[in-house]
């Protein structure tokens, strides 16, 4: 039997603790889960956002040209990237960073086929910088780098909600969670948990996806490790959906 190998996509907004810049103790926290479940012999790689430092599509409507915005958060992203793989290799864990912006002197560029390799071989690779392309969002190239690096399951770490619901469970307390979901009912729906673009290019490439929340300590790990926790997100229905 292979090993498990996956995807797990952090917002920036975690990383900062819900404020601008970083919260070192929340990025240790997110290390030591991840490490945990490589010692378990899982294979990871994660995608980061760079929300806490900047968010292009708000610096846009501010006047910044959308594509200069968008390439300064994927800048932020990678102050993100080199942050959580300092703390992974604290935690006894080695690490890479892959950039799709050639950075040579803080990262590796994003090669595919060496990421696989460096999970082969115990390691974390942090894909930071985005797609390296304006208008892309970290969701889709979560979707993206999941399916190039043959991984198992996209798994998306939500801040402050612990799956995906019919409506927004802060100002809805009647808001129903969903256990089971395929892409297209998410889609039909209009839910906003990922952008639309990573729904459908997961869609339709067969890549399940698994949303749950951070804020429970333990969460990561148990995620990484395949337990079932949050909301499952298939192309087809599921076999255990009422």
């Amino acid at each position: 039997m292979s090993q498990r190998r996956v995807l797990l996509k952090l917002s920036g907004e975690a990383f900062g603790g819900g404020k601008v810049g970083l919260d070192p103790t929340v990025v240790r926290q997110i290390a030591e889960q991840v490490a945990q479940a490589v010692h378990q012999g899982i294979q990871v790689a994660i995608v980061v956002g760079g929300g806490n430092f900047f968010r292009g599509a708000e610096l846009s409507r501010s006047g910044l040209d959308r594509a200069r915005a968008d390439y300064m958060g994927m800048l932020g992203t990678v102050m993100n990237a080199l942050a959580l793989q300092d703390f992974i290799e604290q935690a006894g864990v080695a690490s890479r960073v892959q950039t799709a912006i050639s950075m040579q002197q803080v990262a590796e560029p994003y090669i595919p086929l060496r990421a696989i390799r460096h999970m082969e071989k115990g390691r974390v690779v942090v894909f930071g910088a985005g797609a390296g392309m304006p208008y892309f969002s970290t969701d889709t190239v979560s979707a993206q780098r999941a399916l190039e690096t043959h991984c198992d399951e996209l798994l998306v770490a939500k801040n402050g909600v612990d799956g995906v619901y019919d409506d927004d469970p802060r100002s809805n307390p009647n808001a129903r969670r969903f256990d089971f979901l395929t892409y297209s009912d998410a889609l039909a729906r209009g839910l906003k948990v990922v952008d639309a673009a990573a729904f459908a290019l997961s869609r339709d490439n067969g890549l399940t996806m698994r949303v749950f929340g951070m804020s429970e300590p333990g969460n990561i790990t148990k995620a990484l490790m395949g337990e079932s926790i949050g909301t499952l997100v298939t192309a087809t229905p599921s076999d255990d959906e009422e």
